[in-house]
Formats: C-alpha cells, structure tokens, sequence
C-alpha cells in the first residue's frame, strides 16, 4: 500500500533525517519554505512554517503488531508517529512540538490545523479532572468495585497469624485459617493437607446476607462483626493472643526473621541463608503458640423468645467430627484443634439451638490454638478469661500508636484508615524481639526491596525509628557478599530502592551512630551497582540505553534496561552519597558524580526513547509523545509497535503503567514541570488510567507522586480515592493486591496509600516544608480540624494544628518545629472549601492562587490565619463600590 502524506512545522528551520520502519521512502518534497531534501536527508531555511510531503510504499497501516513508523529525527523536537494514524480528518497535531502530520491531499497549514482542534473545545483527561468538582470518597464508592478481604488477626513480629472470614457467594461457610505467614499450618491427621477450620453462625445461607465487619475504634486489629438474622443478631469479637501469658510488649517473643521470611512466597535465600534458615527452623517451631479468641454474642431484639443457632468449628477433611463432654474438637489423634464455651461453661454439642427470652443474650465463645494441642493444653485454654484477653489484647496495640506520632484527620474514614494502616504493617512485620532485624513482609509474600520502601518509610513518618531501622536491617543482613540485594522471585531491582530507604531513614534520623555501623554495606551495594552499570558502558549502546543496568523489575520475564530499576538505582547511589557527606567526603564525592552521570546516561536514552515512540491522541484532539518502559522498545508496549506478548495480571496495561518511566520523577531523575514529565503525565492518564486510577495493580502506578509534585491536587484526589474505594475491604480496610484478588493483606499497596497520606499532608523540597499541599477542600469546612503530632520529617519532628472557624470568617493554623535542622521556609496550603480567596493574612505572605501561606525565616514555632468576610459583607462591598 501507498501511502502520501504531510508534515505541517509551525516555524523554526527544522533540518533531520526520516527513518520508516515497515515500509520504503519513496518521493520527499519541499511543499511550503525554503529547503532542499538530500536522500532521506531534509533541511529546511526560512523560519516562517514549512510542510514536507513524502510517499511511503509498502506502507504497514493495518491494525496490529507490525505497522509502518515513521521517526521523524530532527535535531530539536524529533518524534515518530504510526503511518496508519495519518488521517485528514484527525490530524496528528502536537503542540508541545509546533508539528502536524496530516494527509498529503490536506493543504492546511500547522497553525490551520491546531486552530481547527482548538475550534472543538475539547478537554485532555487531565483536563476533565480539573473542570469536575473535587473527588471525594463517596463519589468514587458510587463508580468502582467493592471487594472484600480476609482479615488476619496476630500480635506482630510472630509469624504465626489467622486468617478469618465469613461466609461469600463462592464459600458457604464461615472460616478461619491459621497459617505460618504465607504457609499453611499443616497437620498429620490431615494428610499434611493445610488446616482450615469452618464455622457457622445464624440459621445458614439465605436470600439475603446481612453481614458488617468493623475493626475495634476502626482501627485495632480486633475483629467486630454483625449478622442480623431475623430477630437475633450476632455480635462477633475476635482476636489473637498469646496462649499461656498475657499479650504484652515484654512477652512477646516473635519469630525469627529468616524463618518468617522463608515462609513468604518467592522467597530466595543464598546457601548460606539456606543453611542458616534449616539450623533456626526447629528451634522457632518449637515455640509457644498463639490462639484465637472467638466469641459471639446472639442477641435477641425481638419482643418474644427467639433461637439462635451455632456451629462449632470443624476441621476440614476430617470426617464425623465432634464436640466432648469438656467442649473440646478432637482430632482423630487425640490432639484438641478447638475448645468450645457455651454462657461461660463447656459446650458439648457440635450443633446447637437455644432459646434466647427477648432482650437477653447466649454467648458463644471457642478458642483455636494455632497447631491443634494436648488435652492438657486445651484444658488450661478453656480457663481463659476472654474479656481480660481482650482487655490486654487492646492494650497492646493502642500502646503502639501512643508510641510514634499520630494524626487527627476531619474525615473519619481516612482518620482510621491511617491508624488501621500503620498497625497492618506492623502486624505482618515479623522478627525477634526486642532487638535485630525485622522482615517487612507485603501480603503472603517475603519482603522485597521496591516493595517494601512505602512500608519503611511510613514507619519512619510516624515516629517508628526503631522498627524502621530494623526493616532496613532485614535487606543488610541478606545483602550477598558481591553487595547485591535480592530477596524475592528473581526481581533484579532491590538494590536501589533498598538504599533509596536507608537515604531517607538518614534524612529523617540522622543517625551518625547507625550510619558508621552501615556505611560499608552501603558501598558495597552501590559498587555493586556501578559494576553492573560499566558492564552497559559498550558504544553501540549510546542513546538506547548506555550504562544502563538490565534486569527483572517484576514477575514477567523482561530482563531489560527498564526506566524503574535504573531510577532506582540512581536514587539509591545519590541518598549514599549524600549520607557520607561528613563521614568519608572522598566517597561520598566519588558515588555523586558517579550518580550524576548516570543520572545524565538515563535522560540521554529516555530522550531518544520518547522520540522514537508513537504519538498518541489526547482528549483534545491533540497529540502527545510517548515512552516504553525500558530503552528496548518503541512507544507504549500495549500498542504493540512489534508482535509480542503483553497483556499480563489482567490488563494490557500492566507492563507500560506499573513499571514505566513516571518512576524517574520519584527517583529524582527528571523535573516535575519538564516537557518530557508533562507527556509522560499526559498520555498515561489517557492510556492507562480508568478515574485517574491505575489497571490490576494500581499503586505501582507513579502518577500519583507526579500529580502532587506538580500541584495537581484534583487529578492527585482522584487517584487517591478512587484507588483506595476499590482496592481496599470498605470495613475492614484491608488492602487486596490486585483487582481479582490474589494476595490477601498486602501491605505494599496500603504502604502507598498511606505514603499518599503522607504526601498530601506534609512534604520536603529542599529546605521547604509543604503541607497541606493535597487535602480536600471539605476538610478546611468550619469547625473542623486536621492535627499532626510529632510527624517526622527531613526537618525533625514537627507538629501542625489546623481549625476552621468559617462561622467567623477564619483559618488558623499553628505549626511548631523545634530540632535543630528546621526548615528555612514553611508553606501551609488552606483551601477554601468555597475556592474563596482570603480577604487578608497574617504570619505569613499569602498566595491567592496556590491559596498558600508562605513563612520565610522560620524559628521553632509560628501562627498563620486567613480571614474572610461573610457573603453579605461580600455583598455589601461591591453595591458600595458600585
């Protein structure tokens, strides 16, 4: 096929090469301007516009894998687009390049075509956003799935947990599971087959499912549930303790961190830490055991007496099972998986109805050990105080809060989601207590360097130095002796962000003392980085990826020189050599300039890479550069420039958007407000976004950081929102992995969120504290107030409190910082939820537009207000004026 087309510039003297892929240049002319074509060589003299038109032959233009691109490589502003996307109708016109491609029968000039787009009044997805009100939790409810999740129930640092759950359309029982992290509990008398216990409460499955689940306050890990089942409704609790002492920071003894790590999926160990990992394992079995405390309270509401009905847990794949005279759920064995308790004393039916007067309550209880026990065992398990358990088990984990910093938040759900959260990573957070390393584990998985940064940096913005210190830990204790850290399913990427972690856990701690101990496990891991990186110094690489590191980023098999693994990296030698600044200054000099170049060697090939990708459309009309995910490809993968095998996890998406070059923005490689940013911004939100949310995995999506970053605080609402409502449990706040499911309680994506969190309350740029750069409008309505406490930042602990008293035309805040590194500048953002603009501002110099206060020279403390007249004084004011 023949295909003749034109290339409409703006202005300038553009001069390049055409190269066709798929096809052979036929004719090339000189249509408008002055300039000459030499082979596939054009240049062009004068500056007014210019249009080249060219044949193309054997043009590829149908759909699919293999279609004719034309790049188009101009000295400045080159680009490529897809032949077949030529269409008169549609031009491909892009602004940010001054050039249009149209039909070559399509005499309009640049400025005629864009004139026309422009006529259209179109809007980019991004542009939409910003029209539309502000995103709110309950409008994204309203528009996205809503799944459900198990919940797990431990103390932390143990490995030993419970997985619990009620009854679904594709399970018909209530069940608890008790596993080893990711692993099952296994028993003899089930074959080794994993032990999974089924319950029952209320009369069975019916047409209609009246079951909510509540976290205790909404946010300790101690289960609350309801089913209303006629007249009678049960109230479940449940929680997990220790067996024999009370549940306390002092008795807890936690598990290992090798032997918890070997027990998450994909985990990967040396010969060493194979060997290390068989000595440990007998020894941490062979520890006590927590249990499960269950009790369920049947209620009846109505004005006559009422059953209720209770099923005793049954041990899967056991046939005939019972319930002693002692209350006890023997296995064949002998050996007791569940002691059973009716109005306080043994019940001795598996099966049970009762007869409930109104208003009053049976009570249910049954106790799960987490391996089935002895009957002497089980006997003293029956003694159990069940409210004083739950008593301590509260305790416990509210004593945990109380220690780091805490924020108040005006919107409850968020307000508790931020605590539920902090507690979720730290329950599946496992090692020996009180000292060593901690293994921040993420769902059923084993920690992964890239994975568990949000996690260890949430810690460490709430105050948990300690905890965070001892995640780190985990990644130095199995660093390899060459310095490589690899610790899950082949992913070649941990080392960077595994540094990137350790630099921001300086930043927040200066801590000289744990640096000294570190420091040679730092370089070690960064000349690791930088063998790898010269072993990509070949000249045939120059532009297409030129000390670059390849490797997997993810589960796919893609080993290439991928933007993600190469940003991090770069950040990961950066935050080192920042952190060795005082402490050795010829190395830290060395691993800067070293960053810096790479730094220098990445822009080089994602140039080159965006221009020799395909433009695509925007919402506009107009057209925008695009970018694979690592230098070996041409444009978006999911737009197959060659045949392959893309779609993965349940979208075409997955390899473009989870692991694409947006990471270069947080790794510190490219700029917020460059060019290159706004396309990678642009065209992912048209391509790869569904609400400004990303496809199957959405927290691997880096546009979040990019939104916030450049100030784009609704497209940044509307991605925080709309991920959230559908990716996490709505009662529970438990996070899934991915759309369909997979991993239960994964803590990387309610690390991100909470990072979010974080994000849009306070930043650092430099020697700026920004916060309140992202809140919701609502937030700031009168009487409402939104409080930091002892928030950690680059600039130490600082505490902010905020009160609307719009009822009097006022927003205060007050914002204390007294370390010894504070801040130079203090920007505070109070949005009107009206988008009023304050009529006058004091303690600080305020901005209209980015509705900020800024505090120059800031020392210890300050207070800011923004005042504002009433609507009638609005009024008043302008009838005066007019």
């Amino acid at each position: 096929m023949k295909k003749h087309i034109a290339i409409e510039w703006k202005q300038g003297r553009p001069e390049g090469v055409l190269e066709i892929t798929h096809g052979q240049l036929g004719k090339i002319s000189v249509v408008r301007g002055k300039g000459f074509v030499d082979g596939k060589t054009f240049r062009f003299e004068s500056e007014a516009s210019c249009r080249l038109e060219i044949v193309v032959a054997e043009a590829a233009t149908g759909p699919g894998a293999g279609a004719s691109i034309l790049a188009v490589n101009t000295r400045e502003n080159p680009f490529s687009f897809f032949l077949r996307d030529v269409q008169r109708q549609h031009p491909i016109c892009i602004p940010s390049l001054g050039v249009a491609v149209t039909e070559a029968a399509d005499r309009r000039t640049y400025q005629a075509i864009e004139k026309s787009i422009q006529a259209r009044k179109r809007l980019t997805a991004l542009e939409r956003i910003e029209r539309e009100p502000e995103e709110s939790y309950e409008v994204s409810a309203a528009h996205t799935r809503n799944l459900k999740c198990e919940t797990w129930l431990g103390l932390s640092r143990d490995f030993r947990i419970f997985a619990f759950n009620f009854r679904s359309h594709n399970y018909r029982w209530d069940w608890i599971q008790p596993r080893f992290h990711g692993f099952e509990v296994k028993a003899p008398e089930t074959g080794d087959k994993g032990l999974k216990y089924d319950f029952m409460i209320g009369r069975g499955l019916g047409c209609t499912q009246q079951i909510t689940r509540r976290l205790e306050d909404g946010v300790l890990p101690i289960l609350h549930a309801t089913l209303l089942d006629g007249d009678i409704a049960y109230h479940v609790t449940a929680f997990a303790t220790l067996e024999t002492r009370s549940l306390t920071a002092k008795n807890l003894r936690g598990t290992h961190f090798l032997v918890a790590d070997g027990h998450g999926h994909g985990h990967m160990f040396t010969d060493e830490q194979k060997n290390q990992f068989e000595d440990l394992l007998p020894k941490e079995m062979d520890q006590p055991e927590t249990i499960l405390c269950c009790r369920v309270k049947a209620v009846n509401t109505a004005a006559v007496p009422r059953y209720a009905w209770f099923l005793a847990p049954d041990a899967q794949g056991i046939p005939n099972q019972t319930v002693d005279a002692d209350g006890f759920s023997p296995l064949p064995s002998g050996r007791v998986f569940c002691v059973n308790k009716f109005n306080g004393k043994p019940l001795g039916q598996r099966e049970t109805a009762v007869l409930v007067p109104p208003g009053e309550a049976a009570v249910f209880e049954f106790y799960l050990p987490h391996r089935p026990v002895a009957k002497e065992r089980a006997a003293r398990i029956a003694e159990i105080d069940f409210d004083k358990r739950h008593a301590e088990c509260r305790a416990f984990w509210l004593a945990k809060l109380d220690a780091g910093a805490r924020l108040h938040l005006p919107e409850q759900r968020v307000d508790e989601m931020a605590r539920a959260g902090l507690l979720h990573l730290d329950l599946v957070a496992y090692g020996l207590e009180p000292k060593g390393a901690l293994a921040p584990t993420i769902g059923v998985y084993n920690p992964i360097g890239s994975e568990s940064s949000p996690i260890i940096q949430f810690f460490d913005s709430m105050g948990w130095h300690d905890v965070a210190e001892r995640a780190l830990q985990y990644f130095l204790d199995k660093q390899h002796d060459d310095g490589f850290i690899q610790n899950f399913g082949g992913y070649m990427l941990e080392t960077g962000p595994a540094l990137w972690s350790m630099g921001e856990h300086w930043r927040y701690t200066r801590d000289e003392a744990w640096l000294k101990r570190v420091a040679p496990k730092l370089v070690k891991s960064c000349d690791f980085l930088l063998r790898w990186r010269e072993r990509n110094k070949r000249p045939e690489l120059q532009g297409k990826g030129y000390g670059m590191l390849e490797g997997k980023c993810a589960d796919p098999e893609d080993p290439n020189r991928a933007f993600m693994l190469n940003g991090y990296a770069c950040i990961g030698l950066s935050r080192v050599a920042e952190m060795l600044q005082r402490m050795n200054p010829a190395e830290s000099k060395r691993l800067a300039e070293e960053a810096k170049a790479m730094k220098q060697d990445i822009r080089s090939s994602l140039m080159e890479a965006i221009a020799k990708s395909p433009v695509v459309p925007l919402g506009d009309g107009s057209w925008c550069p695009t970018c694979p995910p690592w230098v070996e490809d041409r444009g978006a993968l999911m737009l197959y420039a060659k045949p392959d095998r893309i779609f993965t996890h349940g979208a075409f998406t997955g390899r473009d958007s989870l692991l694409g070059p947006l990471y270069l923005l947080m790794s510190e490689v490219i700029e917020p407000h460059e060019r290159a940013t706004d396309w990678l911004v642009n065209f992912h939100a048209e391509l790869m976004t569904d609400r400004n949310a990303g496809f199957t995995q959405p927290y691997y999506c880096r546009h979040d950081f990019a939104h916030i970053r450049r100030d784009e605080v609704k497209a940044f609402l509307k991605t925080y929102y709309n991920q959230f409502a559908s990716l996490a449990d709505r009662e529970t706040y438990t996070f899934w992995e991915h759309y369909y499911g997979c991993s239960p309680h994964k803590t990387h994506e309610e690390g991100w969120f909470l990072m979010q969190t974080r994000w849009m309350l306070y930043r650092e740029e430099g020697n700026l504290l920004r916060c309140l750069g992202g809140i919701p409008r609502v937030w700031l309505e009168n009487g409402k107030t939104i409080e930091l406490k002892n928030v950690a930042s680059y600039f130490g602990p600082f505490s902010l409190r905020v009160k609307s008293r719009l009822d009097q035309g006022v927003i205060e805040a007050w914002l204390r910082c007294a370390s010894d590194r504070q801040p130079q500048s203090v920007e505070i953002r109070l949005p009107h939820p009206l988008k009023i603009a304050a009529d006058r501002a004091t303690g600080g110099v305020y901005d209209p537009v980015r509705e900020t206060v800024r505090i120059d020279n800031f020392r210890n403390e300050e207070k800011v207000a923004l005042q504002f007249r009433n609507q009638k004084s609005r009024q008043k004011e302008r009838r005066r004026r007019s």
